[in-house]
């Protein structure tokens, strides 16, 4: 055990990414127990509103991010500042992701459907980071030999073609597909190769005009969603909490038609 974490942990400088990672899982979990007390009025845990201003955790989120962010860069690599800094921008990472859907819409959408797009990136961050810290690279760049990896014209050309397809894969509607495809090999060419999703820009471009397409696309989008959705929902709530059907946007929808006037009385009774 001690061979192994010796040589695929501290000798590749790995630890940093390691404390970052159980950091940010730590962040986030701790964090989603604490909002869920809260929400049922349980513990001693309130919302933070000085003055009657509610302050989001994701605020002092970006302030640890900043902070972890700027000591990694100033520190050694095999430093205790590198490995510090790591903990508080991994704790930064969690605090500031956990509320990416209200960044995302500008509202506080926490327990809403919306809100479900803050669990599904943190998990997809926690699992991306795994990968890459198990000895998978972006864009697939370890599966050349140590040879090819001098020579950099096969290093540009695959990481360009990795990163093309996932390009692809993301144009198509899929982006957890993409977002793996970087770091595992294939998982991009997949994506790429396959039906797009119907209601994604490249079968809006490409497939407006080819009905047999649209529609399998469609067929499959939905056999899909019915196989998974159930599943990611029940795991979603099960780590996140299960949104509030009756929550509704304290903003206004820009897009809403503006609310008529009431009718004078001399108006409804004109004939």
């Amino acid at each position: 055990m001690g061979h192994w974490w010796y040589r695929n942990i501290i000798e590749p400088g790995k630890l940093p990414l390691l404390l970052a990672l159980l950091a940010f899982v730590t962040s986030f979990l701790v964090t989603r127990v604490i909002t869920r007390l809260i929400r049922a009025g349980k513990g001693p845990f309130k919302n933070i509103t000085p003055g009657g201003l509610h302050v989001h955790h994701v605020v002092p989120g970006v302030v640890l991010v900043i902070v972890g962010g700027f000591g990694a860069i100033g520190s050694s690599r095999h430093s205790f500042g590198a490995g510090l800094s790591a903990v508080l921008f991994g704790l930064g990472a969690g605090l500031v992701l956990d509320e990416f859907a209200l960044i995302l819409h500008l509202d506080d959408v926490y327990w809403s459907e919306q809100g479900r797009k803050s669990v599904e990136i943190v998990v997809l961050t926690a699992a991306v980071v795994a990968l890459v810290l198990g000895g998978f690279l972006p864009f697939g760049v370890n599966e050349l030999t140590v040879d090819e990896r001098h020579s950099r014209g096969l290093v540009v050309m695959n990481t360009a073609t990795n990163f093309f397809l996932a390009l692809v894969a993301l144009w198509k509607g899929k982006p957890r597909t993409a977002v793996f495809g970087t770091v595992i090999p294939f998982v991009a060419l997949i994506g790429a190769v396959r039906l797009a999703r119907p209601d994604s820009p490249y079968a809006r471009k490409f497939y407006a005009n080819r009905p047999r397409a649209r529609a399998k696309a469609g067929l499959r989008a939905f056999h899909h969603d019915r196989r998974w959705a159930r599943p990611r929902r029940r795991f979603e709530n099960f780590i996140g909490g299960t949104p509030d059907p009756d929550h509704r946007s304290a903003k206004p929808d820009a897009h809403a038609a503006p609310d008529r006037p009431e009718p004078d009385r001399s108006e409804r009774e004109r004939p």
